[in-house]
C-alpha cells in the first residue's frame, strides 16, 4: 500500500481527495492535516510515502513546509496555474505539482508514479517548468566538476529533460524498463539529487541540456 498524507486548510477537499484515494486499491490515506505545521507533525508521526500538499495555508503555507519534509515525496496541490509558485515548490524540493482540477485518474496515476520514483510532470509542463527554474531562480544547483557522468548517464539524464518516462526511456534506448530505473535510480544518487524534477533542473544549470 502507497501511505499518503492529505495537508489542505478545507476540509471539504480533504474529504474529497480521501475518497478519490481510499477507492483505489493501492492507496492508503493515513491522516489529514490543515496547514504546514501539522502536516510537518503527521508526516513525523505516521512516515507517508507521499504528502499532497496544498500551497496557500494558514500559519505556514506548503512551499514552507516541504523544505522540512525529507523522507516522504510531496506533490504540491494548487487552484494556481503554472507561474512563481512552481519555480518555489520545486526549490523546496517538491517531487511534482498539480493543479486541483486534474482528474480523479490523473491524481491516483501521479501519487502511484512519484512513489515509484517516476515524474508526475508532463513533457510539455516539465520543459516549461525547467525553463522558468533555469531562468529564474539563478543556480539551482553549482556547477560540479567533481561529478562525471558515463555516455549512457548523459543519454538517460536527457531524456529524462525532455519529459521521457522510464518506459519510454527504454523503448528509446533499446533497454529493459528495468535496466532503465537502475539507472535512473544511480544517477540520482550520483547527482546527489531527490527526484527526477531536480535533476531535469541539475542538467540545465550545467549546461547538459539547453534552456
Amino acid at each position: 500500500m502507497i501511505r499518503v498524507v492529505i495537508c489542505d486548510d478545507q476540509p471539504l477537499i480533504r474529504s474529497g481527495f480521501r475518497m478519490i484515494l481510499e477507492a483505489d486499491g493501492e492507496i492508503e490515506v493515513v491522516g489529514e492535516a490543515s496547514d504546514g505545521f501539522s502536516a510537518i507533525e503527521m508526516v513525523k508521526v505516521q512516515k507517508p510515502d507521499v504528502v499532497l500538499m496544498d500551497i496557500r495555508m494558514p500559519h505556514r503555507d506548503g512551499i514552507s513546509a516541504t523544505r522540512d519534509i525529507i523522507d516522504s515525496k510531496v506533490i504540491i496541490l494548487t487552484t494556481f496555474s503554472l507561474d512563481e509558485y512552481v519555480v518555489d515548490a520545486l526549490r523546496a524540493g517538491a517531487s511534482g505539482f498539480l493543479l486541483k482540477d486534474t482528474t480523479p485518474e490523473e491524481l491516483i496515476r501521479s501519487i502511484k508514479l512519484v512513489h515509484a520514483g517516476d515524474a508526475v510532470l508532463s513533457p510539455e509542463v516539465t520543459r516549461t517548468v525547467v525553463e522558468m527554474a533555469s531562468g529564474r531562480l539563478g543556480k539551482y544547483h553549482e556547477k560540479r566538476s567533481d561529478i562525471e557522468l558515463s555516455a549512457r548517464e548523459i543519454d538517460v539524464l536527457k531524456l529524462i529533460a525532455a519529459g521521457l518516462s522510464n518506459s519510454e526511456i527504454a523503448s528509446e534506448l533499446y533497454l529493459s524498463e528495468a535496466t532503465i530505473k537502475s539507472h535512473v535510480s544511480h544517477l540520482l544518487s550520483k547527482l546527489g539529487v531527490r527526484d527526477r524534477v531536480q535533476a531535469v533542473i541539475y542538467a540545465y544549470d550545467n549546461g547538459i541540456v539547453g534552456s
